[in-house]
């Protein structure tokens, strides 16, 4: 299974209590990228660019989505910007879009620290951001939960109710 969504979503999160409650392995993909690496996303962005952290988003994605262990992953945000992570998720694994509010991811990412994407002004970056991402996020998702005002236990419990049954399964 895995959560897709913007900065701020719960991805991370929800897909560790999801993880927990059905005693599957968690991934999250910009803290594996983090520790394969060896740096920040922030340093990565900074060193090699986006386009290189994209390389690595995308080879980290296809390993998780091969593996036979059944496990949640937390995608990061822009996981979707590539055609070829979309068609993977989808045709891998059972995929969650967490769609959230400007107000609420704003409230969550505050100032955009540690956020390469988020510059000077967060919220107008947000709102760009997600702009331009939702209709491959509504491309890739089999689901969509609104998470607005819901706890991280409230929306893993929703997606546990939503998801077909044998979905971890990879």
């Amino acid at each position: 299974m895995a959560l897709i969504g913007m900065m701020g979503s719960g991805k991370s999160t929800v897909g560790f209590w999801l993880a927990q409650s059905e005693g599957l392995r968690f991934v999250d993909l910009d803290a594996a990228i983090e520790e394969r690496q060896g740096r920040s996303i922030q340093e990565i962005f900074q060193n090699d660019g986006e386009a290189r952290f994209r390389d690595m988003e995308q080879s980290e994605l296809a390993e998780c989505l091969t593996s036979e262990q059944p496990l949640v992953v937390s995608c990061g945000g822009g996981a979707v910007l590539r055609a070829g992570n979309r068609a993977l998720l989808r045709q891998r694994t059972w995929v969650c879009w967490l769609r959230a509010s400007i107000e609420t991811l704003s409230k969550r990412v505050r100032s955009g620290d540690n956020r390469p994407l988020l510059g000077e002004d967060p919220v107008a970056d947000l709102i760009q951001i997600s702009d331009a991402r939702a209709a491959l996020y509504a491309e890739t998702a089999h689901r969509v939960i609104d998470i607005d005002g819901l706890e991280a236990n409230q929306v893993a419990e929703r997606i546990r109710l939503i998801r077909p049954q044998q979905t971890a399964a990879r």
